[in-house]
């Protein structure tokens, strides 16, 4: 039998996977609110940027993922926002918005290829 770390001002034992839904990134700000979860599809766009990780921010924090759909977990009952962009040479490729309270959404965000516009749609 393995035996379980505790820590009593822990809610979970070492080993265990911890509470929400499977794969999302956890908000790690204080937040005492209620939880939704934001679904990324992240687009590279072209050549120029599929090498480059992109980095998502959730109201500030940077978080290096990679291409393709990432879950985080967000405020639903507050505003949050969310921007994405790349660096390397393909600097400025960057697209931000203001999410409304409200439950669980789906964002796409598009690094823009050739042109170098990125857009973050629904």
């Amino acid at each position: 039998m393995r035996k379980q770390w505790e820590n009593p001002g822990m809610s979970q034992s070492f080993g265990e996977a911890p509470a929400g839904p499977p794969h999302a990134v956890p908000y790690v700000d204080y937040h005492i609110g209620q939880k939704r979860i934001l679904t990324m599809h992240l687009s590279a766009g072209g050549l120029i940027t599929a090498n480059v990780p992109p980095i998502v921010s959730i109201d500030g924090r940077q978080y290096i993922v990679y291409w393709g759909t990432m879950s985080f977990e967000i405020p639903a009952d507050r505003p949050c926002h969310v921007s994405v962009h790349v660096h390397g040479q393909a600097v400025g490729r960057a697209a931000s918005l203001l999410l409304p309270p409200g439950p669980s959404t789906t964002r796409t965000y598009t690094a823009g290829g050739m042109t170098g516009l990125a857009r973050l749609s629904e």
